[in-house]
C-alpha cells in the first residue's frame, strides 16, 4: 500500500509568532486548512499516476496544465511562502551575495520591495508575486496567476508573496497593499539566501 508523498512541512516558528503582521487566526486557516487541502488533493491525484514518487519541484515542472499542475503549484508555492518567515524580533536585513545580487538587479533592497509591491498591487485576480533568478544569476520580479510557479519558465523561485485573498483578508480585509508592506517585516533572509544557491 502506497503512502501519500507530501505532508505539511514543519515551521520554524509558532502560529502566534508572526503577529501582528500575520495573525494566529490567519495562520491556522491559511496554513492549517487551506494549504492542507492542496496537499490532500494532490496526493489523491498522484496516486497511481506517472508523477507519483517525483519531488514536488519535478511535478510542477513536468505536469501539463490541469488539476495536477494547479495543485502541485499551490503546494510548492505555499511551502516556499510559509518557510520564508520568522518572528519580527529576529528580523534582519539581507547581506552578502544575496544583497549584492539584489543591488545589481534593482539598485537597492528598497527598490526591489517597491517593485514587488507595485506589481502585486496592480495584479488583478488571484496569484503570486515572485522574486526569481535566471541561470545567469540575474534577478527579476514577476506575477503569476493562480497556482503557477517560476519553475515552469526555467526560473528559480527565490521569494514570494501570496496574492490570494485568503492570505490576508482575515487581517486586512481589502487592504492588500498594507498586507504586502507588512510581509517584508517577517522575511527570513537567511532562508532566502539559501535559495539562490
Amino acid at each position: 500500500m502506497k503512502t501519500n508523498p507530501f505532508r505539511l512541512p514543519e515551521l520554524g516558528y509558532q502560529f502566534s509568532d508572526l503577529a501582528p503582521m500575520m495573525s494566529e487566526k490567519t495562520m491556522a486557516y491559511h496554513y492549517g486548512k487551506h494549504f492542507q487541502t492542496y496537499i490532500d488533493n494532490l496526493n489523491k491525484m498522484l496516486n497511481g499516476s506517472h508523477f507519483e514518487g517525483l519531488s514536488i519541484e519535478d511535478v510542477v515542472r513536468k505536469a501539463p496544465e490541469g488539476p495536477i499542475a494547479n495543485n502541485a503549484g499551490q503546494v510548492l508555492n505555499h511551502q516556499l511562502f510559509f518557510e520564508q518567515f520568522l518572528p519580527t524580533k529576529n528580523a534582519k536585513l539581507p547581506s552578502g551575495e544575496l544583497l549584492f545580487l539584489i543591488e545589481q538587479s534593482f539598485g537597492s533592497l528598497e527598490k526591489m520591495c517597491e517593485q514587488m509591491n507595485e506589481i502585486g498591487k496592480s495584479f488583478f485576480g488571484s496569484g503570486w508575486v515572485w522574486l526569481t533568478m535566471n541561470t545567469e544569476g540575474q534577478m527579476q520580479v514577476m506575477a503569476l496567476p493562480n497556482g503557477d510557479n517560476p519553475l515552469r519558465y526555467a526560473l528559480k523561485p527565490i521569494l514570494t508573496i501570496d496574492l490570494w485573498e485568503h492570505a490576508y483578508y482575515l487581517d486586512y480585509q481589502n487592504r492588500k497593499v498594507d498586507y504586502m508592506v507588512n510581509v517584508w517585516r517577517i522575511i527570513n533572509w537567511n532562508i532566502i539566501s539559501k535559495r539562490i544557491n
